[in-house]
This record gives structure tokens, C-alpha cells and sequence, in this order.
């Protein structure tokens, strides 16, 4: 050890020796004042000892790069922010994580108590009042001592239960005052103060489903974001095409299962066979979806009914939210699914697998559906291009364990309208999906391509959302970063100038954007950059970014569409009374 490494312990040294326990080993953010107590421990040996520092411009990416890495990893995503305005600008990406329940450790330094009250530059914001509305707890720490016991309770409460972001805000005291090696040994193993087991589900839940599902005529299994999070994947797989039960995804879910399984039915409800699984299944099982909007709230006519709902959720709350229940299993999504593999062996006919076959067979031929739909779009050749054709020539031109990366309104959604018709592996889409947060594209990329270096990153990006965050183009250059961005560039803010359209006449206001040229702004910052018009160009322009071997904007132009899915939700909105 040298003797870089031998000063005396402050409470910097104490977070980072509790963060290398947890095995971190990224934290994004951007230095600050306060923070660099925490550096300077990071400096001295915590880079030998397997943590970095991923430096941004922008403190919100660092919120979205620390939220990717999360998705892609499975683990705990660590971001932080200085006193004031370094965690004021966190709180977009805190909010976003939240309503996605995706874990991060948000870290935010502190002015000393001595200060309160005084006028001091950065001081006077109360944040934990800021971060309570989008966080699983708060806690505030003063002392170093305090330091190894409020990170241990602060991740318990992170990758517990419904998993989330929580804040640990560190006063200036706690960071610069001295520590002990008492203190330090305080710091213990995760497996020495939380569990490393997930939740089963209730026994006599699980024997009610089984009833239920043997008197069910044409099952459907719906799988959501919690697949991912408990990584269940392979366990759904092998329920859903071991008894033939077809299986659908929420947006979150994507991956989960896909078109390589014969019992896939799609991941958006414009997917033919989905939307008819929907609305003729009389018993539904879900397992770790919320129930929103991605899957049209289980509502008619979208939906059938008189379907019995099973539903599955780590979080009680999530329960009957939208759509009444006839069974509640509390618990890991993984867990559950292997209890009732488990009762099925024991206790299904096996008749019902037969019958099952029959419905699944029929929705296979439903699918047929969207293939023709695909050649017909394939035949449109007018420009500008339809939005769904560049959807289309990046999801063909990808494989399916790349890193998909989608962030915009509109594009978003003619992207999930095509996204059922191609292989997905688990942990390989990312959005801001219950939010809906514009700008996560470029911080989203960077967090993926750091968590999968050896992975393709593209990301579809809408020519709004990707002025949002913008700068972090410098962050990828920095650290030689080869992600890809096309940016579907129609020269507006597509979603909101639709219902300008549909509801207000036409009569558009600050909706249409200038004709930038995306591409040569990337340049700017030593990105590859191509302009193109026709879609025969965009697989070339994709090959040409990759041998690059850069960071690289391809700025498409498309025409301005409003996606069919938009206007199903603005009728479930009529239908729910919203105009009274």
C-alpha cells in the first residue's frame, strides 16, 4: 500500500470503503466542493480497489447513466450531486428512476448545520424535502460515524421490496471530520444486514391460481418489468411454452420473452396477435406488470372483461390497481413463477395443454398479421419516410442482444408498435417508460455501453429529446464511447403537435422545430455524423458509424405522423370522463 494510502480515515474514506463492500465500482456524477472528500479517497486507492468516477456535464445525466446502468446490470446504480444546484439538477433522473423502480443510491452533499440560516453560496435548500416525493427514504448524515450504518440502511431499503431510488444526503461535517478504524470496521458484508432472498408467494395463493387457470379455456400470461428485476426470464420462458399458455409483455417487459418462443404474443398491444390474446382470454396472469398505460390499463374494450385477473406483484400496492383481481400473490416474480411450475406438475391435467395448444395455434396464425403489415410498409417508398420505416430499418439491422436505447414521444411509439416482430434478450431495452422523460437517450446510451462494453448501443432518438441532453455527446467522445443515435428528425415536437392537430383544428403553437442538421452538431464534438433522407440509407449510414469506431449521430428526416396507439389512449382518457 503506499503512502498515498495511509492518511489519517475522514468520512470520505468511510463512504467509499462502504461502497467497495457493496462491490460498486461506478458512480456518476460531477465534482463538487463538497464532494471531494469523497474523490480524494476515490484518488488515493479506490480506483486500485475496483471503483471509478464517470465524469459528466451535466448532473441529470449522471442521474440517467447511473439509472442504465442499473437496467443493464441488475445491480445498484450509484449517482451524486454537490450541495444546491448539483442535486437540483438530479431530481429529473431521480424521478424517472422512481417511477421505473429502478435502485440508485443518490448521493447529495450538504452545507455544515453551522451554516444553516447564514446566506452561505449553495446553501439554504432543504433536500430532503426536494427528494422526498421521489425517493424510498431520506436520510441525513452529520458525523462520520454515522456513515457505514446510514449506506447499508439506505441499499437495504433500495433493492428491497419494490426496488427504487433512495438519497443520503452527507452535511460538509460528515465528509471532512476525522474518522476511527472503529468506524470503519462498522462497515460490514450486504449479506450481514439484508436479505439475500426474494419473497415467495403465499402457498394457498398459489393453489387458488392453479383452480382458477384449470377451468381456463384460453389462458394469457402477462409478464412486466418485475421478470426483469427478479431475473426470471428463463422461468417465464419455460411456463408460458412448456403449457403452451402464450405469453405477453409490458413495455418494462421487453426481452422477457420474444418472438424466438413459439407461445410470444407481442410486447405492445398494436401487435395483432396481442390485442386478440387480450380481448378472448378469460384468464390472465400476471406477473410483475403495474397494469398502466403501456397495456391500455386492462381495460375494455381493449381488453375482455369477464376475464378472471391472477396478478402477481412484489408490491402490494401495485394490486387491483386498474383492473379488479381474482387472485393476489405477493412476491418475486422468479420465486412465484417457479411455485407454480411447481403445482402445475403436480396438479394440471394434461388434457389442458392440448386445449391450450389449439389457442395458441390460433393466435400463431393471427401473428402472421404483422408480417403483412411490415412488406406493405416496406412498399411505401414517398419522402420524407414514414417514422415507422426508420423504427423498422434499425430494429432489422440490430441484433438482438444489442443495447436498444429509445427516447422520444412519437418515435417511441412507432417503435414499440414494431418491436414484437423482433428478437429481444432480457436487459437490452431502455426507457423512460412510466415518466415518460424526454433527454435520457444520450445518458442512457453511455450508462449501457459502460455496463456492456463489448455490446452494440443504438439508440432511436426524437430530434426534441435529443437537444435535452445534448453536451453528454462530449462525455461519450471522452471516453471513446461508440454508441449510435439516429435521430428521427420531423421538426417538431411530434406528440404534442398531433393533438394540436386532431383536437385544435391545426392550430399549432410552439410545436415546430427549425430544420437542424443533427449530425454536423455532432461533428462539433468529434462524433462521426451522416445527414440522410432515404431509408435504403440508414443500414449503410449504421455500418458506416460502427467502423467508425466512434460516437456517431445519423440525422434522419421523417414525415410528422400520429401513431394509432395515441389515439386509442386519448379515447380511453374520453371513456374514463376526463371532458366531463
Amino acid at each position: 500500500m503506499s503512502k498515498q494510502n495511509i492518511s489519517p480515515l475522514d468520512g470520505g474514506d468511510l463512504v467509499v470503503k462502504s461502497l467497495l463492500k457493496e462491490g460498486i465500482t461506478k458512480i456518476f456524477g460531477l465534482v463538487g466542493g463538497e464532494l471531494l472528500r469523497i474523490y480524494d479517497a476515490i484518488e488515493r486507492y479506490g480506483r486500485e480497489e475496483g471503483i471509478d468516477t464517470v465524469m459528466v456535464r451535466h448532473e441529470q445525466a449522471a442521474g440517467h447513466m447511473a439509472d442504465a446502468w442499473a437496467r443493464a446490470t441488475g445491480k445498484l446504480g450509484v449517482c451524486l450531486g454537490t450541495a444546491g444546484p448539483g442535486v437540483a439538477h438530479l431530481v429529473p433522473a431521480v424521478a424517472t428512476a422512481w417511477a421505473d423502480s429502478i435502485p440508485l443510491l443518490v448521493i447529495g452533499a450538504q452545507i455544515g448545520r453551522m451554516f444553516d440560516d447564514t446566506g452561505i453560496l449553495q446553501g439554504g435548500l432543504d433536500q430532503m424535502k426536494l427528494m422526498e416525493p421521489i425517493t424510498k427514504l431520506q436520510i441525513s448524515v452529520e458525523e462520520p460515524y454515522e456513515i457505514p450504518k446510514a449506506i447499508q440502511r439506505a441499499i437495504k431499503v433500495a433493492m428491497s421490496g419494490r426496488r427504487g431510488p433512495v438519497f443520503l444526503e452527507f452535511r460538509e461535517t460528515a465528509l471532512v471530520r476525522k474518522a476511527s478504524d472503529e468506524d470503519a470496521n462498522n462497515i460490514l458484508n450486504p449479506e450481514q444486514y439484508r436479505p439475500v432472498d426474494r419473497p415467495v408467494g403465499n402457498p394457498n395463493a398459489i393453489k387458488k391460481a392453479i383452480e382458477i387457470l384449470k377451468t381456463a379455456k384460453k389462458p394469457l400470461i402477462v409478464a412486466g418489468g418485475g421478470i426483469h428485476a427478479s431475473d426470471a426470464s428463463n422461468e417465464l420462458i419455460k411456463l408460458s411454452t412448456t403449457y403452451k399458455i402464450p405469453c405477453g409483455t409490458s413495455i418494462n417487459g421487453v426481452g422477457a420473452i420474444d418472438i424466438r418462443s413459439d407461445t410470444y404474443v407481442g410486447s405492445y398491444l398494436v401487435a395483432n396477435a396481442y390485442r386478440k390474446a387480450v380481448s378472448e382470454a378469460d384468464v390472465v396472469i400476471s406477473f410483475g406488470s403495474k397494469w398502466d398505460y403501456t397495456i391500455l390499463f386492462g381495460a375494455p374494450p381493449i381488453w375482455n372483461p369477464n376475464a378472471k385477473i391472477i396478478q402477481n406483484d412484489i408490491d402490494p400496492e401495485m394490486i387491483g390497481r386498474n383492473r379488479k383481481v381474482s387472485v393476489a400473490i405477493i412476491g418475486d416474480a422468479k420465486a412465484v413463477i417457479k411455485q407454480v411450475l411447481a403445482e402445475m406438475e403436480t396438479s394440471l391435467p394434461k388434457e389442458k395443454i392440448t386445449e391450450w395448444t389449439e389457442w395458441n395455434t390460433y393466435l400463431t396464425e393471427v401473428r402472421k398479421n404483422d408480417a403483412l403489415a411490415i412488406q406493405k410498409l416496406l412498399k411505401y417508398d414517398k419522402l420524407p419516410m414514414k417514422p415507422e420505416r426508420l423504427a423498422y430499418e434499425v430494429l432489422d439491422s440490430i441484433k438482438h442482444d444489442s443495447q436498444l436505447v429509445i427516447d422520444g414521444g412519437d418515435i417511441a411509439v412507432f417503435t414499440f408498435g414494431l418491436i414484437s416482430n423482433f428478437p429481444r434478450d432480457p436487459r437490452t431495452l431502455y426507457f423512460p417508460l412510466t415518466m415518460g422523460h424526454l433527454g435520457t437517450g444520450i445518458p442512457h446510451a453511455i450508462g449501457a455501453q459502460i455496463a456492456n462494453p463489448d455490446k452494440l448501443v443504438v439508440v432511436i432518438n426524437g430530434d426534441g429529446s435529443f437537444m435535452f441532453n445534448v453536451q453528454e455527446l462530449d462525455t461519450a467522445v471522452r471516453l471513446n464511447l461508440p454508441i449510435i443515435i439516429i435521430v428521427a428528425n420531423n421538426c417538431a415536437w411530434g406528440m404534442i403537435k398531433s393533438k394540436q392537430k386532431g383536437e385544435f383544428k391545426k392550430r399549432y403553437c410552439d410545436v415546430d422545430l427549425p430544420p437542424t442538421n443533427y449530425a454536423e452538431i455532432a461533428k462539433g464534438f468529434g462524433c462521426y455524423g451522416e445527414k440522410i433522407e432515404n431509408p435504403e440509407d440508414i443500414k449503410p449510414a449504421i455500418q458506416r458509424a460502427i467502423a467508425s469506431k466512434k460516437p456517431a449521430v445519423i440525422d434522419v428526416d421523417i414525415a410528422f405522423e400520429t401513431p394509432i396507439a395515441m389515439k386509442v389512449i386519448g379515447n380511453i382518457k374520453k371513456n374514463r370522463g376526463l371532458y366531463g
